[in-house]
């Protein structure tokens, strides 16, 4: 499941939150938690996928066999241009929505999320990754949808025990079976994800997580590029950010050069859902404690902006069935540019993210909003420090 951004060189947070007793004394066939991939105890095959789906062509042919190059596109031989082989097999052509949840559920499957966010109620199971990026899963062995990342995926998902069975209709027979288990001793969060083509179970692997937070958010990868939004309060889109290339007349490398001369900065916290108000958590108080944040350290500072250089916000708020406050929190230090891309005749105007840090944060209700807020600010701290090193 593909799912912090990596922060400027040089600079590493790493934020140890602890989950509240009551969290690691959920009865068994609860999922609910927060969770952390432990890599060393998992089995991620790299080239885990489906197998090229080889039909024969109008010229004839050995159905059901495979050209004489190999079968799985991605490790053996291919056949010649436009997808025939040798043998008059041909690769089916599929549409364009069907390769977009083919490409998405693969990378997905060889990049697991580095955490996991799971609220576990009888109606609905809800799983959010580092990036905040949630989907809601239904149990009542209904067809339904998900989205994943502007793609909508078919999705069933039935409980069997104390497991919690999605199974993901990516392209015509062709499916991916995620069964979410919870072990006691030791405890863990168990995540088995099967490749079924035509019925048949192919390619598997098996994730381990464990509970708690260490957040690292050097070395985690960016959330996927999306429309920014606007001003305006209430925007449910995320700021893009996209790779500017240099200019072929050189530029500056030194390190955080990219930070000397910020003076104003703007802030924008994207409006909370109605779980994190009750958690607590007010839009404007928050927006207000890091703005005077960003005005004690000497910055002008303009509000509810995302103009220029600006900070965005964004906080994700879950409830667990104890009570308990779950939040991802995310901020952002954004800025505008010309440059001159590699697709592009011209130079043009891109969005670039120069900073991200973002943690996990659980607590009771009462303490929810002081302990978010603190974290928050703790991340407006290290953008002030890298801005305020670079103009020494």
């Amino acid at each position: 499941m593909t799912w912090l951004t990596n922060g400027v060189a040089g600079v590493v947070l790493a934020a140890n939150v602890m989950l509240p007793a009551s969290a690691h004394a959920q009865p068994t066939e609860s999922l609910a938690g927060v969770w952390t991939f432990n890599r060393s105890l998992s089995a991620v095959p790299p080239e885990i996928g489906f197998n090229v789906a080889w039909l024969p062509s109008t010229s004839g042919g050995d159905a059901g066999t495979p050209p004489a190059g190999g079968g799985r596109g991605r490790r053996g031989g291919g056949g010649a241009p436009g997808g025939r082989a040798g043998s008059g097999f041909f690769a089916p052509r599929e549409s364009y929505e069907d390769s977009q949840r083919v490409s998405l559920l693969t990378t997905e499957a060889r990049k697991p999320p580095v955490r996991l966010m799971i609220v576990d109620t009888p109606g609905a199971v809800t799983i959010t990754n580092d990036l905040g990026q949630s989907r809601a899963l239904h149990p009542d062995g209904k067809p339904d949808s998900v989205e994943f990342q502007g793609v909508l995926f078919p999705v069933t998902t039935r409980r069997d025990g104390d497991r919690l069975i999605a199974l993901y209709h990516v392209q015509r027979d062709r499916d991916v079976r995620y069964t979410y288990s919870r072990s006691a001793t030791p405890p863990q969060l168990i995540v088995d994800v099967e490749f079924i083509d035509h019925g048949e179970v192919g390619d598997k692997e098996r994730c381990v997580y464990e509970p708690g937070v260490a957040t690292d958010t050097s070395a985690a990868p960016s959330p996927a590029p999306s429309t920014p939004g606007s001003a305006a309060r209430g925007t449910a889109s995320q700021p893009a950010s996209v790779p500017a290339q240099p200019s072929p007349e050189g530029f500056d490398e030194r390190p955080g050069a990219e930070f000397k001369g910020i003076k104003a900065i703007g802030i924008l916290v994207e409006e909370l859902s109605q779980q994190a108000i009750s958690c607590g958590l007010n839009h404007d108080a928050l927006e207000s404690a890091l703005a005077r944040r960003l005005t004690s350290g000497g910055f002008d500072v303009r509000k509810n902006s995302d103009e220029d250089t600006y900070v965005y916000v964004n906080v994700m708020t879950a409830t667990q069935s104890t009570g308990t406050c779950v939040s991802r929190y995310d901020l952002f230090l954004y800025t505008h540019g010309t440059a001159k891309l590699s697709y592009t005749e011209r130079p043009v105007l891109v969005q670039v993210s120069l900073m991200h840090r973002g943690g996990i944060g659980t607590s009771a209700p009462s303490a929810h909003a002081a302990a978010v807020t603190h974290g928050l600010e703790n991340y407006v701290d290290l953008v002030m420090t890298q801005i305020h090193d670079a103009n020494k």
